[in-house]
């Protein structure tokens, strides 16, 4: 059986993106009989005790990178492969070094890179002039020894494979010569869908939460973060339901993340209880704080339409929209810049990010629209069934074998 390692800056599936993409993508390569080993701080694997999540840092400071090294060649596995974004490793970039130092200490294993997020950060050290530090990206890069961004991240992997369309266009764009290494796998819905009776389902919610049994529920899901336009959406859906009495509001996810740890955490779900309160919406929106993914299903099943206000726009980089889709919610979501290129108006209902007044708009018109709701919840759904994590897994495990027969 085919063993990976795996290296994830932070394994909290619950606190943080990537490491609950990993955890899907972990459960469906077993069903293909490929096993993982996930290696992460000692910290995080602590919390977990499970036997495939091992602690071999501290943290991922430069002090950790020979320990880093020691023990991947220690660890039994057929390839590596790195999940990376920067701020799963708190910013840190001494993982940019890591394929470089593993060949030079004769690791043969194939090296994969996943890249979550690229083209918006670099390295910018303070101890070197920024016109030096410049130039030594641009002839790096210039030469494909490294790139300007992450390093021997990138050139120093056998494979490289991107969640989303811009970050892929960036890499070619920069590193030409890696084009033909480049592989295109777009994430999968970061829950799996309902099948329950959904009639049944949508009356226990409306009983429990002592709502009217025509109420429509508009829902929102993901973390409450204070970059997710939830202080667009609160008064906006103050006037939504001014205008239609039967509209009810669900905020479905925690607060704390690896993005809001605890305190943050803490004060901002009290910012938007008050922010509630002040608008006087207590008895109409409902915040259920962390969830189970399939208490969460439930709570998308039973809703009408899905609701992501994103101050950066939505991109298929979502988990959290695919959710929606998988649901079969017609949806209104913020643009992002540039647009994904792969979603347009006939799959989400697209407004611009902060724009209260656009977003009321939209939200309304699909309160009074029933016959709109069904045709986008239908698209959508439709459209989703191509980001099946089976169909994920079995294309990562053509990368394996295939940088697998290079050895």
């Amino acid at each position: 059986m085919t063993r990976i390692i795996l290296i994830v800056g932070t394994y909290r599936p619950t606190h943080c993106g990537v490491a609950d993409y990993t955890y899907h993508l972990q459960q469906h390569l077993h069903q293909q009989h490929i096993e993982t080993t996930v290696l992460t701080t000692k910290t995080v694997a602590a919390e977990l005790q499970t036997t495939d999540v091992l602690g071999v840092v501290e943290d991922w400071s430069w002090s950790q990178l020979w320990p880093l090294v020691r023990s991947l060649h220690q660890v039994s596995g057929d390839l590596l492969h790195i999940q990376h974004a920067a701020g799963t490793y708190d910013f840190e970039r001494a993982i940019f070094l890591l394929p470089l130092l593993l060949r030079m200490t004769d690791w043969r294993k194939p090296i994969v890179t996943t890249i979550h997020e690229y083209g918006w950060w670099e390295w910018q050290p303070q101890w070197l002039p920024q016109r030096r530090v410049e130039w030594l990206k641009t002839w790096g890069q210039s030469h494909q020894w490294w790139d300007r961004e992450d390093g021997f991240l990138l050139t120093g992997s056998d494979a490289i494979i991107t969640t989303n369309r811009n970050a892929t266009q960036v890499i070619r764009s920069r590193l030409p010569n890696l084009v033909s290494a480049v592989t295109e796998i777009p994430i999968g819905a970061n829950i799996h869908r309902f099948e329950g009776d959904r009639a049944h389902t949508r009356q226990t919610l409306r009983q429990q939460l002592g709502w009217p049994d025509d109420a429509l529920i508009m829902a929102f899901f993901g973390f409450l973060h204070p970059v997710k336009g939830l202080e667009t959406l609160l008064p906006a859906f103050q006037q939504v339901v001014s205008a239609y009495p039967q509209a009810r509001l669900l905020l479905v996810g925690g607060v704390e993340s690896l993005a809001l740890p605890e305190e943050q955490a803490r004060r901002y779900w009290q910012k938007l209880q008050d922010t509630i309160a002040t608008l006087q919406l207590q008895s109409v929106v409902h915040m259920t704080g962390y969830v189970e993914a399939a208490i969460a299903a439930q709570y998308l099943n039973s809703a009408d339409i899905g609701v992501l206000p994103f101050n950066h726009g939505v991109t298929l980089k979502s988990g959290s929209l695919l959710a929606l889709m998988a649901h079969s919610l017609p949806i209104v979501a913020t643009r992002s810049t540039p647009p994904d290129p792969d979603l347009d108006d006939t799959i989400v209902q697209f407004i611009s990010p902060r724009n209260q007044e656009e977003l009321v708009m939209e939200l309304q018109r699909l309160l009074k629209d029933p016959e709109l709701r069904s045709r986008l919840g239908a698209a959508g759904k439709a459209f989703s069934q191509q980001f099946d994590w089976s169909a994920i897994a079995a294309q990562h495990r053509q990368i394996y074998e295939r940088v697998g027969n290079r050895e």
